[in-house]
């Protein structure tokens, strides 16, 4: 494996472990300018709409924060294992967390070229909404 994998791998997790509004440029460095980044929701591509993306996490949630727990690393590419954690800004909830994994693909300057985010929204994000939140975790339990 080679070490600038590594050392891409560390950097990026370092700036999403400090990630704030103020970060989001460092963040971005580590993109390719036309990375895609997809999530559960979205898949959009290039610097500007992966920052619009994180300026609405920002928009929605209060005091959001990633921890990366394992890294795995392959040839050109690279898994993150992480928790994130946060509170709906819009109910005023208590903190919550899931985790979720990131796998990655680097360009041969090392910076990201594709980034997907596989995690579970139902117990994520819907779960703890006030309305759909008693539904999802009924459904749930149910199966």
């Amino acid at each position: 494996m080679p070490s600038h994998l590594l050392e891409a791998t560390e950097q990026l997790k370092f700036q999403y472990e400090h990630l704030g509004k103020d970060t989001l440029g460092s963040l971005l460095s580590c993109y390719a300018p036309d990375a895609v980044f997809k999530d559960p929701f979205q898949e959009v591509q290039g610097h500007d709409a992966i920052s619009h993306v994180f300026m609405n996490m920002y928009a929605q949630l209060q005091e959001p924060r990633f921890v990366v727990r394992e890294t795995l690393l392959g040839q050109h590419q690279a898994s993150l294992l992480w928790d994130f954690h946060f509170s709906m800004r819009r109910w005023n909830t208590t903190p919550k967390s899931f985790s979720g994994v990131s796998w990655l693909d680097f360009d041969d300057q090392f910076l990201v070229k594709k980034h997907i985010d596989y995690w579970d929204p139902a117990s994520g994000i819907y779960e703890h909404l006030p309305l759909i939140g008693p539904i999802m975790r009924a459904l749930k339990k149910r199966a």
